[in-house]
């Protein structure tokens, strides 16, 4: 298997696990304190590790870059995603919205040949369909009758604009190195957040002020990973493996808040495994028909 192709899985592995260790935060952080706030924090947290970093030639490098323009509509829609995704998650269920939120690695497949012109072969759309199968599985929406409304309308909404803003990064991935994206994506946000913290903002107490900076600070290693994994592989290879934040999920929920999984939980998390074997396999051996 191209070493290339198998350090962007492995790098978007670790990515998603800590986006789930985000989601946990910001779960916590809500339910005191405006979405806005955290997201502002969350961004003034990266913007300060990059500048620590890179310091005056990185920021001058970052108002120069070529990629300037596409980052700003990039987080336009990973804001969008964002503001619709935690709205929703207000009166959704966790099964109901991991579910719809999850159509969003389909989506980056079917965008990424003709927007990228990428090469799709059928073992990638079976791995992404399993993988969405064993999320159906794990969480059972429709056993509690999923019925059309505004908060589904809005995760639906979410992976959509989720899908549109991962296909995006592939393509700035490849023009820009990674600290110069992350520098962009995270002033953007201080700027997008920053106008209506000065509305909402609550004052928060130490240990969440102290939980909001870490939360910048997973979230920046995060998006190390998941930026580094888009310039090594294709985002229809990548796609499939967002499904394991699914099961990262369910793990930190039963160490953190004592949840059990049910046994289809399981079931689908077999899927969901498979899925990502499906793609690696497919990977490594494809090469070597390929290559006879």
């Amino acid at each position: 298997m191209n070493t290339s192709v198998l350090s962007g899985i492995v790098l978007t592995i670790f990515s998603y696990f800590l986006f789930t260790l985000q989601d946990a935060s910001v779960k916590w952080l809500v339910v005191a304190l405006p979405v806005w706030q955290i997201l502002f924090v969350r961004s003034v947290t990266i913007f300060a590790i990059c500048a620590a970093i890179g310091r005056g030639p990185l920021l001058a490098r970052s108002l120069r870059s070529p990629v300037l323009k596409p980052m700003i509509l990039r987080n336009l829609l990973l804001l969008a995603a964002w503001l619709s995704y935690y709205t929703a998650a207000r009166d959704l269920g966790l099964a109901e919205l991991t579910t719809i939120y999850y159509a969003a690695p389909i989506l980056i497949t079917i965008l990424a040949v003709p927007i990228l012109k990428e090469d799709v072969p059928p073992l990638r759309w079976i791995a992404v369909i399993v993988g969405f199968a064993g999320v159906l599985v794990a969480t059972d929406p429709f056993g509690s009758g999923m019925k059309l409304s505004l908060p589904v309308w809005l995760a639906l909404q979410a992976a959509v604009f989720w899908a549109f803003s991962t296909v995006l990064l592939r393509k700035t991935a490849m023009q820009e190195v990674t600290l110069v994206q992350m520098t962009l994506s995270s002033g953007f946000f201080i700027l997008f957040t920053g106008i209506a913290v000065v509305v909402t903002w609550v004052t928060p107490s130490l240990l969440d002020l102290a939980l909001m900076i870490g939360t910048g600070l997973i979230a920046g290693i995060a998006q190390y990973a998941l930026f580094e994994g888009m310039r090594r592989a294709p985002v229809s290879v990548l796609a499939p493996f967002e499904y394991s934040s699914l099961i990262w999920a369910f793990g930190l929920g039963f160490l953190i808040w004592g949840d059990v999984p049910a046994t289809q939980v399981f079931a689908g998390a077999a899927l969901i495994f498979s899925a990502g074997l499906i793609i690696i396999l497919g990977e490594r051996f494809g090469r070597r028909l390929r290559a006879g």
